[in-house]
């Protein structure tokens, strides 16, 4: 049986037993804070377990895509390694919602695979619930029985509550479970060990194939169980695993799942599987990997540098790594593999097919960025350890951090270096360079500081910008900055008005004056460490210090209105702009970046492809809808994190969040934002989009601008269309006119084209019967050169003696142009150096082949002199 054959058995099986036959969820899922990707086929129906929503069928089966590469079921580190592990695997499975229970359950199971699938049942072990003490749990002697009507007793085994007891959490619905196991061994070793004394013993050829859970118990917070009032079944099969029992291989990458495309890969890589235990390891990891990432692109997530972005790249940096360490691939390959993937999945699974370009472009690109990056990591490490004493056997944590900074090693990548080698990391070394990153700008080393003057103890700031442009001030600390062969001083305040640059918003500009007159610009604003740094011109500061106790003023700050109120329509105009794109577009919609100052917005976001004309109206007509609903801003500051994804609120890409945070709502648009925002909508005015492009595979940038600057843009655009009015003479339809204009002259263009033609046939016979009475001949005409060649090379193939000169003023342009037949060409003359010299005499240059060549020049008035001087040479 090929693998679609079984998938396609399972499923016609449980519809003839009245279940739903449902489609597989995504595997990359959006609206279960808990989890980052499906790892079980129960995901999809969990509300469903949990009673919060009602069942529409009572029984269902389906093949579900899974993944397992974080939290309790990481399976990352034994992929390739051993048999049967994946990240990325399909999960078979039937459920009853209060339907049947473990009797029919059993003889489902029993019935498919041993009459449907005519699996030896004398291979086949069950494992059920032995019972637990500390939950007052007797053995499940109910499924006991049941397996008795099926297989003898001796393949019946009690299993711990490790094993055979399943729990969704620390809450909720559980029950004891039921595990078919498979012994796939040689007759001769199943003689030597019974294979029950490996079930649950991690062998590779004696694995659990089944899992049947029997949801009767609810696990309440005290820790107690209490009956459930509706019973359900949620069974679980390995997928790959089956495939591997009815294909008689003792591996899962033996099967057809993996086979074409490790097959493909060793084709590729110029050698056998099998032939090399390091090479089949990489080989294994390169399918399983290539699987799990095209399925989460194909799902909507992809690769970041944060979440479930990241686990996305680190995946896909692991395949790339191996490939690129024992297979000997350096350039992008992987992304090459998704035809295969595709012709193989591509019917089962519809979005594989329909995302394939998508797919393998995000691939290519991710590869391209990597390998770039790699071989400089890897030589860094390597050259460590060769360095290294070999009795401390532990990566420092430093150079770890510097792999993960400067040559964008993910730490694990690092790890599982190590670990081939035989060395650890330091992990807690890591973590400390990573913190430390998060404190300081890597542009520091550009810019020389002096040491803080320190003006007050209190070094503590208060942000009043939300509520305020004007406070009464003092300064706590100042130092002397160089940037760029430019100085400023960097002056901290006890309270600011000022919001320094952060989250994609720039920084305010102001001014910081005394009672005295004197008056500081404040030219931009940052954070740093924590703290609100304002910008102040060297020699203004320079000033006040000469002739001020800095450390007894008092200062008004006051923030410049007028662009921070540009600032605040712009960064507001973000919100609505995103809310617009996910309802126009769909919910893959992710904001990826974006940058507010008071001239314009950018904005990127994941989609997959350009938008249409049509498109981009309907976003713009939906942010000026909101604009003109005038909707107030809704603001909480300190929100606890939780009650703000109740709200709704929706993280920003690469964001890290405290326990509390401040949401921003407008409307239906709820986020996460520590900017500065309009008070109502209303204020914005207008909005338009200036432009939208591509930024990388799967991201597109939108910039647009609001207020009066859409004013400038939108009288711009109508000035343009006065002016295209004014030349073509004021007609009703300019786009018409202008196309009637464009298609006229294409028609006089042809005209042109085909008097040249007839023009140079002309030349060329006048010339051909000059020729014929002397082999030389120079002229001055009237024609485009450029349009000669064919013709003058046909001509020197009649006449090997031939030297033709040709000079032209043809668009108001000297040009010159010699060809010689082939005789001249043997005796020594060349046509390309002839053009080169003659062409110094209009102040130009040429070149071209021995037997022909032309140039162009500047002086028109140094033609004469230049066919004078190519005839002479000639």
């Amino acid at each position: 049986m090929t693998s679609n054959d079984i998938r396609t058995q399972f499923l016609k099986f449980f519809e003839s037993k009245n279940h739903r036959v449902v489609e597989s969820a995504p595997m990359v899922v959006k609206n279960d804070p808990t989890l980052m990707f499906t790892n079980a086929g129960m995901n999809q129906f969990k509300d469903i377990f949990l009673g919060n929503a009602t069942a529409p069928y009572s029984r269902a089966a389906d093949a579900q895509k899974c993944l397992r590469v974080s939290g309790k079921h990481n399976d990352l580190e034994e992929v390739g390694r051993d048999t049967y592990h994946h990240t990325m695997f399909e999960m078979l499975g039937n459920w009853s919602f209060g339907d049947y229970f473990k009797q029919d359950a059993i003889a489902y199971a029993w019935e498919f695979l041993t009459e449907v699938m005519k699996i030896n049942r004398e291979n086949l072990y069950v494992t059920v619930f032995g019972g637990d003490e500390k939950d007052g749990l007797a053995m499940d002697s109910e499924a006991y029985g049941y397996w008795k009507a099926h297989i003898d007793e001796c393949r019946i085994l009690k299993g711990s509550k490790k094993d055979n007891f399943w729990e969704m959490g620390e809450q909720g619905p559980c029950g004891p479970c039921s595990e078919i196991h498979v012994d796939l061994r040689d007759e001769a070793e199943k003689l030597r060990v019974p294979g029950r004394e490996l079930v649950n013993k991690d062998n590779p050829l004696v694995i659990e194939i089944w899992n049947l859970v029997f949801m009767q118990f609810n696990r309440l917070a005290n820790g107690s169980l209490e009956p459930l009032k509706a019973k359900h079944i949620d069974t679980g099969m390995g997928f790959e695993r089956l495939c591997m029992v009815m294909q008689g291989k003792k591996s899962n990458y033996d099967t057809d799942v993996f086979q074409p495309l490790i097959q493909e890969i060793a084709r590729r890589a110029g050698t056998a599987y099998g032939s090399n235990g390091q090479a089949d390891i990489a080989m294994r990891v390169i399918a399983d990997h290539l699987r799990a990432v095209s399925f989460s692109i194909a799902d909507g997530q992809l690769p970041s540098n944060a979440k479930a972005g990241y686990v996305i790249r680190r995946i896909l940096r692991r395949a790339v790594r191996y490939g690129y360490t024992f297979l000997g691939f350096k350039q992008p390959f992987i992304n090459e593999l998704t035809d295969t993937l595709v012709a193989q999945m591509g019917a089962q699974y519809p979005e594989l097919m329909k995302q394939h370009d998508l797919i393998r472009r995000i691939i290519l690109e991710e590869e391209q960025s990597f390998l770039k990056t790699l071989a400089n990591g890897i030589g860094r490490f390597e050259d460590y350890i060769a360095k290294a004493d070999g009795k401390n056997m532990t990566i420092d944590g430093a150079f770890a951090f510097e792999l993960f900074d400067t040559y964008g090693f993910p730490v694990d990548l690092t790890r599982l270096m190590a670990s081939e080698k035989g060395w650890t990391v330091d992990m807690e070394g890591f973590q400390k360079g990573l913190a430390e990153q998060k404190n300081r700008s890597r542009a520091a080393a550009a810019v020389e500081n002096d040491d803080w003057v320190e003006l007050a103890s209190d070094t503590t700031q208060e942000f009043v910008g939300y509520d305020r442009l004007i406070e009464e001030v003092s300064i706590s600390r100042y130092r002397h900055i160089k940037v760029k062969d430019k100085e400023f001083y960097q002056v901290v305040l006890d309270r600011t008005p000022f919001y320094g640059e952060s989250g994609g918003q720039v920084g305010d500009q102001g001014t910081l004056s005394t009672d005295g007159g004197d008056v500081l610009p404040v030219v931009d604003t940052k954070k740093e460490n924590g703290l609100t740094v304002h910008i102040v011109p060297a020699d203004k500061f320079a000033d006040l210090l000469r002739h001020a106790e800095i450390g007894g003023l008092r200062f008004k700050a006051e923030v410049d209105k007028c662009r921070r109120f540009a600032i605040e329509c712009n960064h507001s105009s973000t919100h609505l702009l995103h809310k617009a794109l996910r309802k126009v577009l769909g919910a893959h919609v992710e904001q990826k970046g974006s940058s507010v100052d008071d001239q314009r917005l950018r904005f990127d976001f994941s989609h997959f492809a350009k938008l249409s004309r049509e498109e981009i109206r309907e976003v713009e007509k939906m942010v000026n809808i909101d604009i003109r609903h005038a909707i107030a801003l809704e603001e909480h500051r300190a929100m606890p994190i939780a009650e703000a994804q109740k709200l709704g609120a929706m993280a920003l890409f690469g964001e890290k969040y405290g326990d509390r945070v401040r949401v921003v709502k407008f409307g239906e648009s709820v986020e996460f934002c520590g900017g500065t925002h309009i008070a109502n909508t209303g204020h914005i005015g207008s909005f338009r989009i200036v432009s939208e492009g591509a930024v990388a595979a799967g991201m597109r940038r939108i910039e647009a601008v609001t207020g009066a600057a859409a004013e400038q843009y939108c009288n711009g655009l109508q000035d343009q269309l006065d002016c295209l009015r004014d030349l073509l003479k004021n007609p009703k339809d300019p786009a018409a006119a202008l196309q009637r204009l464009m298609d006229d002259n294409a028609a006089l263009r042809t005209q042109v084209e085909q008097f040249q033609k007839e023009q140079v046939a002309g030349f060329v016979k006048d010339i051909a019967a000059r020729i014929a009475q002397d082999p030389v001949v120079v002229q001055r005409v009237e024609a485009d050169l450029g349009q000669m060649k064919d013709a003058m090379l046909a001509l020197a193939k009649c006449h090997p003696d031939m030297a033709v000169v040709l000079g032209s003023p043809f668009g108001g342009k000297p040009s010159l142009l010699v060809c010689l037949g082939q005789n001249r060409v043997e005796a020594g003359k060349n046509a390309g150096t002839i053009v080169r010299t003659a062409g110094k005499e209009m102040q130009g240059g040429g070149g071209g082949q021995p037997a022909y060549a032309t140039a162009g020049g500047k002086n028109l008035d140094g033609l004469d002199k230049a066919i004078a001087t190519a005839a002479a040479l000639v």
